[in-house]
């Protein structure tokens, strides 16, 4: 009988991004363990003192628990990323921030916006990494991105006291205006700001967070649009690549990449700012029917236009014929069914009225570079 291994996890349970993670780590250990695991539900710091007497062979922790006695136990170590500080060595865990600019801000053009700002957290490289990407992004499509800045004062370290400067940032905003928050808890601050300022959401103000953490979406009001990570099979990921670590192979600074799969839609995004009654009846037709198979003609059809004139209002304003937004749309629907349902291929073939799964797989590979499979494999959570 192999030897169990112990692992320390200090990864917080309270956000969907910790929680995703213990579970792919969980899934590994069912498979290839058993692990046996310490798991601090409280302070992840305050557990530091018992751990150093627990004969662990490895750990998984966020580096804001980083210590010196952690560092003396000289353990195999991978690291979540939280904060800049992250010894060089050791392997990490990051987010793919140029995917979460991309999918964010493909998602505010398509609500028709041409206003964009970015909300974070000044001192978090995660954060100001996907600032960096989003307003890069926009400003290459010839949009500016209004960034806001958090007073340096630490008084306004206190939401209580940062919410009025924030309501004052949303205030003097040109609207309607999209806003990418740097992560959930982030959008749920806008969004309690939006309330102070009477801001309408998202008629005025459009809000898209990360994490798609559903608790907080959920509790939010109302409730919130945000950016889906594969982190689970980065979890399983980072498990496999710590056993390696376990069993003496060596290895350092590897980087384990959880990417963005999809913008899951809810009301704080639910706007359509196009003042084009003919545009914005095109782009609802093909939504609401994008499961069956519509041909340009049909949305011409929803139209007081040719089909001449109406291209040129998708290219001018989506920067997309009719028939790229057709397949866009499509593509995006059968994304959110495969990862978010039970459906067999099967059954997805049939609900989006393809001949046969190879037919819908061709049409799916082509925009994504992937099988239906393969991306839901790679992307759904277990």
């Amino acid at each position: 009988m192999h030897n169990l291994k112990r692992v320390i996890l200090l990864i917080e349970t309270s956000r969907e991004f910790g929680r995703e993670l213990l579970r792919g780590i969980a899934r590994y250990s069912r498979l290839n363990g058993p692990w046996s695991f310490y798991r601090e539900p409280g302070d992840l710091k305050s557990a530091i003192p018992r751990l150093t007497n627990w004969n662990a062979d490895g750990i998984i922790m966020r580096n804001t628990v980083i210590s010196h006695e952690l560092l003396k136990l000289k353990l195999p170590t991978i690291l979540a990323l939280h904060e800049k500080t992250r010894p060089p060595h050791l392997p990490a865990i990051l987010t793919d921030a140029s995917a979460i600019a991309r999918l964010a801000a493909e998602h505010l053009l398509n609500r028709g916006l041409n206003e964009f700002a970015f909300c974070g957290f000044d001192k978090l490289i995660w954060s100001n990494e996907r600032k960096i990407f989003f307003k890069q992004i926009l400003e290459d499509a010839g949009y500016e991105v209004n960034i806001y800045k958090k007073p340096s004062d630490k008084k306004f370290n206190s939401w209580d006291n940062e919410q009025y400067f924030m309501t004052e940032w949303l205030k003097q905003l040109p609207k309607p205006v999209g806003i990418l928050a740097c992560n959930d808890d982030r959008a749920q601050h806008v969004l309690e700001a939006c309330k102070s300022a009477g801001l309408h959401v998202p008629e005025e103000v459009a809000v898209l967070g990360v994490d798609n953490d559903s608790i907080l979406c959920s509790i939010s009001d109302p409730p919130l649009s945000s950016i889906a990570l594969n982190v689970e099979p980065a979890g399983y990921a980072a498990a496999d690549l710590l056993n390696r670590m376990m069993n003496g192979e060596p290895i350092q600074g590897q980087e384990i990449i959880a990417t963005a799969t999809h913008v899951v839609k809810r009301q704080s995004t639910d706007v359509l700012s196009i003042n084009d009654s003919n545009l914005v009846n095109a782009i609802r037709y093909i939504k609401q029917n994008a499961k069956n198979k519509i041909s340009v003609n049909n949305v011409v059809a929803q139209t007081y236009l040719s089909r001449r004139s109406l291209e040129e209002k998708f290219r001018k304003i989506l920067y997309r014929t009719i028939n790229e937004e057709i397949k866009r749309v499509r593509v995006e629907q059968i994304t959110q069914v495969l990862i978010e349902s039970n459906l067999s291929i099967s059954e997805i073939t049939s609900l989006f009225n393809f001949t046969d799964a190879e037919h819908i797989s061709r049409y799916f590979k082509k925009e994504k570079g992937l099988g239906l499979r393969e991306f839901r494999k790679l992307h759904r959570k277990s």
